[in-house]
């Protein structure tokens, strides 16, 4: 996968990301998780949906232009990473939003998982 295609994959999540927390919050199905996000939240839509995708622009930029250094390769593989497990949780909670319990079962069953494991 190129660099350029790294790229335009960040961004693109970071606007889906963007526009599915204001329709989640919209249809009061969750909150806002990063507290300086919600903080512009507050203000309106509009700011936060510039202020979340003027970031996630300048980061794939950056992280495209500085792609020939190594730090640059492994930031723009965590975030890709992050992102990745951020679209999970947007699953997850469409899924919940439509009435199914399973995602919060899971995420329960997960949450017990290392006290299950310590009890063994």
């Amino acid at each position: 996968m190129g660099t350029l295609y790294k790229s335009v994959l960040l961004f693109a999540m970071n606007w889906l990301d963007a526009q599915l927390t204001v329709l989640w919050v919209r249809l009061n199905v969750a909150t806002e998780g990063n507290a300086l996000m919600a903080g512009v939240l507050t203000h309106g839509e509009l700011a936060f949906l510039l202020v979340k995708v003027g970031v996630g622009a300048f980061a794939a930029c950056v992280l495209y232009r500085f792609a020939h250094i190594p730090l640059a390769r492994r930031g723009m593989f965590l975030v890709l990473a992050i992102y990745g497990a951020i679209m999970v949780i947007h699953l997850a909670t469409a899924l919940t939003a439509a009435g199914w319990n399973g995602p919060e079962a899971a995420i329960t069953f997960l949450g017990n998982l290392p006290n299950f494991l310590r009890r063994g």
